[in-house]
């Protein structure tokens, strides 16, 4: 994925090492936040750090940081310039939300939050939230390895915000059906698995492209990673559909895919 060539936001906030810090961490993953970058764009951390030496530690921590911070501004940056003009295209004003980056902990418009969470989307503040420590546990724990499996990451996400501008949040938020296999909160993630889709189709789709086809296969991927199925076969042995929250490792990667091969918001009614 040539993300270097994107815009960068300026609605990103890095809150790492800041606010609540360590006090609220949740069983690790964010003490390995000094190789996220190194492993997942496919890089030796031992070899980065032996050509800085002397002060290898603290040089590559600042530039693995930045480079996190860098990444994630470009991508959330793509996902402005795309969604402001299909809103503007319907008649509407496309407000981008803001991203905060933290570690172990922090506190949100929807109450605190720790690394255990995992990235999630607060309609009450309009921003997401991500430890990217979660990165590298996309990469080394499910599989989802490369850089744009976590550019899918932030664009589902970003994908929930649209929902929220559109005024789709709340009326599932209002419903209560927020859970089972056929409940409307399992099709709001996967119509925010669409949504990625979309904005990975206008990422492929120009004349000197951004993502090539194995990016597009490392979003699948991803999506794949995080079904119901998945994750509760893996943590317990087996899988309850009562209590699926996001659809399956099927679904999720059919959503997407319908994103992608479409390129049409449209086409991402999930509760049709």
């Amino acid at each position: 994925m040539d993300w270097k060539r994107l815009r960068r936001s300026s609605n990103v906030q890095d809150r790492r090492g800041s606010g609540m810090g360590g006090g609220l961490a949740i069983g690790g993953g964010a003490g390995i936040i000094l190789l996220i970058v190194s492993l997942l764009f496919g890089g030796d951390p031992g070899q980065i750090l032996n050509q800085l030496g002397g002060n290898s530690g603290q040089q590559t921590s600042k530039a693995q940081n930045d480079e996190v911070l860098d990444f994630t501004r470009a991508i959330l940056g793509s996902t402005e310039d795309y969604w402001g003009p299909v809103f503007q295209k319907s008649g509407r004003t496309y407000n981008p939300p803001g991203l905060d980056l933290f570690t172990a902990g922090t506190t949100t418009g929807c109450g605190n939050a720790t690394s255990a969470t995992g990235p999630f989307y607060c309609p009450n503040d309009q921003t997401i939230y991500i430890d990217p420590s979660f990165f590298n546990d996309l990469a080394t724990r499910f599989g989802a390895k490369g850089d744009f499996a976590a550019a899918y990451v932030i664009a589902h996400e970003v994908g929930h915000h649209v929902q929220n501008e559109l005024g789709i949040m709340d009326q599932v938020q209002r419903s209560g059906d927020r859970q089972g296999a056929n409940s409307a909160a399992v099709r709001l993630e996967l119509q925010a698995d669409c949504m990625a889709g979309v904005w990975a189709h206008a990422l492929a789709n120009q004349s000197n492209p951004i993502a090539t086809p194995e990016d597009i296969n490392e979003g699948r991927v991803a999506a794949q990673s995080v079904g119901d199925d998945t994750l509760q076969e893996r943590s317990r042995g087996y899988s309850d559909p009562e209590s699926f929250t996001h659809g399956t490792s099927a679904q999720r990667d059919q959503w997407f895919t319908t994103g992608v091969k479409t390129g049409d918001v449209n086409r991402c009614n999930t509760f049709k």
